[in-house]
């Protein structure tokens, strides 16, 4: 088996909506706004908490699992679509063998959870999500219903003093200050409700005829709202239950005896009622099933073209992967501040993607990246968090938030090749009567002049230079 997980680790994964993000990718002027399905959460509670969230702004994605200790992009691997590659392996089933014979040597001997944790505040992040369980049924925590799991008396991590990844990391980021989530893959890619040994797998959906064996698909069923069950129930606190396999949802009654469409429903309704029961105010994001089950909405490596006055999340990953992959390539802290100022500036938040090895360890150059936003934000985070958009949003490298009606923040974010950042810069605002004018990060007060729909900001030119260097140079202006 060793030979073959050497091999293992060259899956290439590009899945449906996850090409990797180039900085600027937008929603394209001709799709249709995302917003336009959104119906929002009548439940007060739920109300209360998703404006709290719009306020996090930041927050992180944590996938480990037994694509960790492979080094290879989630999942994937198993979906027999004609998208995917296995480099080294001349067939399907020695892939699926090794892949999930992986879980033999998954044991994270290093994971400190406090240590994580800490990381993930310094960064400024405001919530974390973790992955319980990704498409191949691989579970994280303590489920009763498999024994496919991390904490199988069987498997290595289970010698560990504390087995139950999930729980760790969640009491971790708690003790932090952070609000938490979880991440749970409605599809199961080896339960044998979801691909039936009898048949091969075909593709990500069922690979049996639902309608022929309804009391399969009911057991699944079952299995699902079971282990949503536990999660929301012996878990402590969760504020977002974060549902992905969007393609596991009701058939669409406009596709209608379209040839291959199942009716995949695991009544949704039933899974919020039952967890909002135990987890009062919980959000629920049903992603990419429009309707009244998902409370905000998540463009992948995505950053909306306008803003839409609706809550959205783009999830976009710090590497190429959403797990760890060896020699990956990661966004610079610069890189990701810059994200993270274009999405907040149309109202959005950032989930950035993040993941640890099979031992439990984040490559320095993760840590790097994180730190370098954490010490961003500690000086600029007045113009990031609990902010609302406001018009024009954005022009050319300069974006703009706003805090109630008296203070609006022009940030000017300095492109690779700028050795100074203009001598003037032009913040719009309608606010009136005189105002005050300074540098966020240093309240150093700056002079201006009144033009047509706003001011022009005078930058010293002792500090243009300087400035040029920071990944986002923060101006405040304030009615006085």
């Amino acid at each position: 088996m060793k030979s073959r997980i050497k091999l293992i680790l060259s899956v290439c994964c590009f899945a449906a909506g996850t090409l990797s993000y180039a900085q600027g990718d937008i929603m394209p002027e001709n799709e249709k706004t995302p917003g336009d399905t959104y119906i929002g959460p009548k439940d007060k509670a739920v109300k209360e908490n998703l404006a709290k969230w719009q306020d996090y702004k930041f927050g992180v994605l944590i996938h480990m699992g037994l694509y960790s200790q492979l080094g290879i992009c989630e999942s994937w691997g198993l979906a027999p679509e004609d998208w995917v590659t296995r480099n080294g392996y001349d067939d399907y089933d020695s892939f699926a063998s090794d892949y999930r014979g992986a879980r033999f040597s998954l044991n994270p001997v290093n994971l400190d959870a406090e240590k994580w944790a800490k990381m993930f505040k310094s960064a400024g992040a405001k919530y974390m999500i973790f992955t319980s369980k990704h498409h191949d049924g691989f579970c994280m925590y303590d489920s009763k219903f498999t024994d496919f799991k991390i904490t199988n008396p069987n498997l290595p991590n289970a010698k560990n003093p504390k087995p139950d990844v999930l729980k760790n990391v969640l009491d971790a980021s708690r003790k932090e200050g952070l609000s938490v989530g979880i991440y749970f893959s409605k599809p199961d890619w080896t339960s044998q409700d979801f691909w039936w040994k009898y048949y091969p797998p075909k593709d990500r959906n069922p690979n049996y005829d639902i309608k022929a064996h309804p009391e399969r698909w009911q057991n699944f069923v079952k299995y699902t709202q079971n282990q949503l069950d536990e999660l929301t129930t012996n878990y402590g606190k969760v504020d977002i239950l974060w549902l992905d396999g969007g393609w596991v949802r009701p058939s669409d009654p406009k596709q209608a005896g379209k040839k291959g469409r199942q009716n995949l429903d695991i009544d949704m309704k039933l899974i919020s009622e039952t967890a909002r029961k135990k987890q009062p105010g919980l959000i629920v994001v049903d992603r990419w099933v429009p309707g009244e089950y998902e409370d905000y909405l998540t463009p992948e490596r995505k950053v909306l073209e306008k803003p839409i006055p609706v809550p959205w999340e783009s999830c976009v990953t710090l590497g190429n992967d959403w797990g760890w992959v060896p020699n990956d390539k990661y966004k610079s802290g610069k890189e990701v501040i810059q994200l993270l100022t274009g999405i907040v500036a149309k109202g959005g938040n950032l989930l950035l993607g993040v993941g640890p090895d099979g031992k439990g360890d984040f490559e320095p150059k993760i840590q790097q990246a994180l730190a370098e936003v954490g010490k961003w934000l500690d000086v600029n985070g007045d113009a990031i968090y609990a902010t609302k958009p406001i018009a024009p949003y954005s022009e050319g490298n300069l974006y703009y938030t706003s805090k109630g009606e008296k203070s609006i923040f022009g940030i000017y974010l300095p492109q690779p090749n700028e050795k100074e950042i203009p001598a003037e810069i032009v913040i719009k605002n309608n606010l009136k009567g005189k105002v005050n004018v300074a540098l966020l990060a240093s309240k150093q007060k700056l002079s201006y002049k009144n033009v047509n729909w706003g001011i022009s900001v005078a930058i010293p030119k002792a500090l243009r230079a300087e400035l040029a260097k920071q990944a986002g140079v923060v101006i405040k202006v304030t009615a006085k």
